[in-house]
């Protein structure tokens, strides 16, 4: 073979290893993100909050987080991801310790807040670094061990931190992590490279890292939502995971408590058993998209199998633990169809607008749990019925179904609309 047409690619344990460092501050963002799903009590007993409170509290990460989601896809487009993931890290670090240290709800808001706009930087950074050091071939692949990397944050957020918090207390725990998210900041910024020519091989990606592109902002974000596939596909996540996080990430432990008899650590590991099947899901679902190179039908059949299994979670009081057990963990396993998406936008629009087009998908990722989380809450607080235990509220299995309820709608219409997406054949399309 002629030694012109030979590309040094870089080694999978050197490209491995770069894209594991975005994954360890996008495992940090998952731990974040739903750690105040096993300290409910706590927060609503040192914050004298109520549901709809606390449902606040907890969304002021996705606040924060959706807003910052084009800002990211244009910034990693034009300056490339390690500066932002390193600056995210730090940032998150920060608003670690103002959340851990809070006096009252507003430094507590502030802090999540904080930790949620920065851990943003996460996923489309680690995305974009796939991008250049991966083949594309792998690029669905890569997506789902990012969710992978990001469920073991959220299992860490489970029982783990249940059994810390026992024994030391929740402050001093979130203190911890925040040192260990600064920690995180200083490796990104000594050993990760945007592109593989900064360590002698050849890159997988012909564009340039922090190169011109052909669009302005405006003109970029314009471009992009000339596509059909992205409308669609920014509606589309936010059905699933809003389904996924506000349950796992908020609700489901006091579900599961007040409505099953279970206690706090064992409702915790139900929890992050979905968790894992949702990661567990999720590079399974992109390596079956890409083996037999097509996206929609995937993603069809996950959307309508999660919709049966939240719809049974639902309306049917008293299952046996074994079969609501069997239906969470295929609801999870069935909700890893989403990260499907990624690769699927990414083909839709121009090659040079992919990390813009991936922080606006993932803005639409957020915005599910964003706003069902405190609607969520303030259905709850509506159905209250007065009952009290030591000292929290406790919600009847009607307000929970009322409430829920509002994530089967969302549910039931992402399922739907993937009918109407277009199917790319796993092939980069300029005009869909």
């Amino acid at each position: 073979m002629p030694t012109s047409i030979l590309k040094n690619y870089p080694p999978a344990r050197l490209a491995w290893t770069m894209w594991g460092l975005g994954a360890a501050l996008y495992l940090i963002g998952f731990y974040q993100r739903v750690a105040p799903a096993v300290m409910t009590s706590e927060l609503m007993k040192d914050f004298s909050i109520d549901a709809a409170g606390l449902g606040n509290l907890s969304a002021f990460y996705f606040y924060s987080y959706v807003a910052m989601q084009t800002p990211t896809g244009i910034l990693a487009d034009r300056l490339g991801p390690r500066k932002l993931l390193c600056a995210g890290a730090l940032v998150a670090a920060i608003g670690g310790l103002i959340f851990s240290l809070s006096p009252t709800m507003i430094w507590a808001g502030l802090g999540r807040l904080l930790i949620g706009g920065s851990v943003a930087v996460a996923f489309v950074g680690m995305l974009k670094l796939a991008s250049h050091w991966f083949a594309p071939r792998q690029f669905a692949l890569a997506s789902g061990m990012a969710l992978f990397c990001g469920i073991i944050g959220a299992v860490f957020a489970g029982v783990p931190l249940r059994i810390m918090i026992d024994a030391v207390g929740w402050r001093p725990v979130m203190t911890a992590s925040a040192l260990i998210t600064f920690m995180v900041a200083v490796a990104i910024w000594f050993f990760v490279r945007d592109d593989p020519s900064e360590k002698g091989y050849t890159s997988h990606n012909s564009a340039v890292p922090g190169g011109s592109s052909k669009y302005t902002i405006v003109a970029g974000i314009r471009e992009i939502f000339r596509y059909r596939n992205t409308w669609l596909l920014c509606l589309i996540p936010g059905g699933v995971v809003g389904c996924v996080l506000t349950f796992s990430g908020l609700w489901g432990v006091p579900f599961l408590t007040t409505n099953y008899g279970l206690t706090p650590a064992h409702a915790a590991a139900l929890n992050s058993a979905m968790l894992v099947a949702w990661a567990v899901g999720g590079p399974l679902c992109g390596g079956l998209s890409d083996r037999i190179g097509l996206r929609k039908p995937l993603y069809v059949v996950c959307n309508i199998a999660l919709v049966v299994c939240w719809a049974a979670i639902i309306f049917i009081p008293a299952l046996p633990l074994s079969l609501l057990t069997g239906l969470l963990l295929f609801a999870g396993l069935a909700s890893g169809g989403m990260i499907i998406g990624f690769a699927y936008i990414k083909e839709s629009v121009s090659p040079d607008l992919g990390g813009t087009a991936l922080g606006i998908l993932n803005m639409g990722v957020m915005a599910g749990p964003m706003i069902m989380q405190p609607a969520v809450g303030w259905i709850l607080d509506l159905k209250w019925q007065g009952e009290f235990l030591n000292g929290v509220k406790i919600y009847s299995f009607n307000a929970y179904r009322c409430g829920f309820s509002l994530m089967l709608a969302w549910a039931i219409l992402s399922a739907v609309l993937i009918f109407f997406t277009k199917e790319t054949h796993c092939r980069q399309k300029i005009d869909l």
